[in-house]
């Protein structure tokens, strides 16, 4: 990994001008071009008033625009917070007051929820060379938001210098050169999107953009992929004729290991990772096999289990939650972070258990969702599935499954398979098919969301 001590587009502008740095639809864009480029919009950018510290809000689609707006802002010291355009409107009325912003930035069209921001034109021409702040890896740059999981996200701020971090682990265990390219295949306002990012800036490789198209086509020529296990199985269900893949990396949901043995025979090298938003993306990866496990701490982190909480510390770790304008800490006296997350050590790998805040009782015993979910994910007729818990009169709550799959799969067809697999407690009492309208909110799709959604069906039919 190169040591930069410059803004990295300006620095392999100097040391490779004519080389690809990334394809736009077909298009190969320099890194003389791509560094001209943004110090146009950079430029732009400061005559519009952007100065160092700023808040500003980038939101739209995964596209060039919007790459170049990100890497500008950026340059120009901004304290930049990606923003999902699907994020409710009653979120973003409740987050962004505390967030300290002053402008946006939508290269394709504001939308109304973001109007009463100061708006930013990506379009107005730049002109003349940008005010130089230097490069300066430990400041504020990026504010990304958290799940929010259990109540309002959090905006967790990371360095240049931390992201890097992130990216110089995630290169000591994959390959990617410079004659290798990154599709761009999730969206900025995502850690692992950013993550993407900044592996092809530390790396001087190829980063490809290729918005609006369908996954198999957006692959075309390209070498590397981060990708959700369901878009790996979508992915894998279609016609490859043509398909260059040589490795992705997985995360953000359990990883079926029939998923990554059907890759692996497509000649599809497949990484299964651990990863949070507070560490700017991937903590423990490892090259997927037939374990259960995420693999050991990247260089650079650090992890303990205690009473199985993950603790994390690592030199990627975010500066702190930014709020009221201030950071606030995240880590506890000695650097560690609570994760939260449930882990145990097993066959010299960390295996990650599930959120302690998804554990529930069912009849006093404990049911840990994600331990079920590993059990039926294995269902031939199931790509992907959630275990929420049901209000129950006689237990307090039960397990019911949400499934993606099969239609024609029945909770008695399901049970039947798992008779030997499950134990009573953990059995479901109850099976529904994701509806379309969980499905659009970002690459993740929200555990209390679902949980929502089943509770409402669970008290309808039980009227």
């Amino acid at each position: 990994m190169a040591q930069l001590n410059d803004w990295p587009w300006r620095y392999w502008a100097r040391l490779r001008p004519a080389d690809t740095a990334l394809t736009v639809g077909q298009e190969a864009v320099s890194w003389r071009q791509l560094r001209q480029r943004i110090d146009a919009l950079a430029a732009s950018f400061q005559r519009q008033g952007v100065t160092p510290g700023y808040g500003v809000v980038l939101c739209g689609k995964n596209d060039y625009p919007l790459l170049l707006a990100y890497l500008a802002l950026l340059q120009c010291g901004a304290r930049l917070l990606p923003l999902n355009p699907a994020l409710p409107l009653r979120t973003r009325e409740a987050l962004l007051p505390a967030l300290d912003i002053r402008f946006a930035v939508a290269p394709d069209g504001t939308p109304a929820e973001i109007g009463g921001l100061s708006v930013l034109d990506a379009d107005a021409a730049g002109g003349g060379e940008p005010l130089d702040i230097g490069w300066q890896p430990q400041r504020l740059a990026t504010l990304t938001l958290t799940s929010g999981s259990s109540g309002l996200p959090k905006a967790a701020a990371h360095s240049c210098a931390g992201h890097l971090a992130s990216a110089e682990g995630v290169l000591q265990l994959m390959a990617f050169q410079p004659g290798d390219s990154w599709l761009l295949s999730l969206p900025l306002y995502h850690v692992s999107g950013q993550g993407i990012i900044w592996r092809w800036l530390a790396a001087g490789a190829q980063l490809v953009v290729r918005a609006g198209m369908p996954l198999a086509q957006a692959l075309a020529g390209c070498s590397h992929a981060s990708l959700v296990p369901t878009q790996l199985w979508r992915l894998l269900s279609q016609p490859q004729a043509s398909l260059a893949l040589k490795e992705v990396l997985l995360g953000g949901a359990m990883i079926p290991v029939s998923l990554t043995e059907q890759a692996e025979a497509k000649g599809i090298r497949c990484w299964c990772g651990y990863g949070l938003t507070e560490f700017a993306s991937t903590v423990c990866a490892k090259r997927a096999d037939a374990q259960p496990g995420v693999g050991l701490p990247l260089a650079g982190r650090e992890i303990r289990l205690v009473d199985e909480e993950i603790w994390i510390r690592a030199a990627s770790m975010a500066l702190g939650y930014w709020r009221d304008g201030r950071l606030q800490p995240i880590g506890d006296a000695q650097g560690w972070f609570h994760s939260r997350d449930r882990g145990v050590m097993a066959q010299g790998e960390l295996r990650i258990i599930g959120r302690l805040d998804n554990l529930f009782f069912s009849g006093g015993e404990g049911v840990q969702p994600e331990d079920v979910e590993r059990v039926l994910a294995a269902h031939p007729q199931i790509s992907q599935v959630f275990v929420v818990p049901v209000d129950d009169a006689e237990f307090g709550q039960r397990p019911a499954a949400v499934i993606e799959g099969d239609g024609a799969l029945s909770l008695e067809a399901l049970l039947l398979w798992a008779q030997d697999r499950l134990a009573n407690f953990q059995r479901p009492v109850a099976l529904w098919h994701l509806p379309e309208q969980l499905k659009s909110g970002g690459i993740k799709i929200a555990r209390r969301q679902v949980q929502e959604w089943a509770s409402r069906q669970w008290r309808a039919a039980s009227q």
